[in-house]
């Protein structure tokens, strides 16, 4: 989907939840809090200009965030959103404290392993329970997905776009190399059948 200047994208509508229009997205906010700190949340479908929507209320649930608006009465009306993406305008994002970082600022950053060789561009980036999860794309189109922790985030350099990895062992090899599919077993073979004896 386009990006939209002036709005960063918080979340993404995967699915109607339950018949009253109550819709579910993946957050891609370090906290759910950020719905009530900003002034307006927007809807995208990447076509024309985000169209604001009120929210009444939201609710984890799983790995995803359960939300209501007056708007969305209905289950057809919330399926009706799935694909779209939540925005909020980037000038109404909370400041802030030194150090820290919205994570939409490394999309697109370079990934690097400790001796500089390169493992991808972070395209993306959702929450798994109590820790956020990247996805990395390598040249080849190799989707790989990385726990965000210290233990395997070294660096950010946000002024050279590259981010320093250290992944766990065997992570990468899970992607760029998978383990060969197994051989379809031979199909055993169909004894004769007897021939019915003809009559005389």
């Amino acid at each position: 989907m386009k990006k939209e200047p002036g709005f960063i994208p918080v979340g993404g509508v995967v699915k109607a939840h339950g018949i009253r229009g109550e819709f579910g997205i993946r957050s891609y906010a370090d906290s759910p809090a950020l719905f009530d700190a900003v002034p307006a949340l927007f809807l995208s479908d990447g076509k024309g200009r985000p169209r604001p929507i009120e929210i009444a209320s939201w609710r984890p649930h799983k790995e995803l965030i359960l939300m209501t608006s007056p708007q969305v009465t209905d289950r057809d009306q919330a399926e009706a959103l799935r694909g779209r993406e939540l925005l909020v305008r980037e000038q109404d994002l909370p400041e802030l404290e030194d150090g820290e970082l919205y994570l939409h600022e490394l999309i697109g950053c370079r990934v690097v392993l400790t001796d500089g060789s390169p493992v991808g561009e972070l395209t993306g980036f959702y929450e798994t329970g109590e820790q956020d999860t990247w996805v990395i794309v390598n040249e080849a189109g190799v989707e790989i997905l990385l726990p965000a922790v210290p233990e395997f985030v070294l660096d950010v350099d946000l002024d050279s776009e590259t981010i320093v990895i250290e992944p766990p062992e065997g992570l990468l090899d899970l992607y760029l190399s998978p383990p060969p599919e197994k051989p379809a077993k031979p199909k055993k073979p169909r004894p004769p059948r007897a021939k019915k004896p003809q009559a005389s």
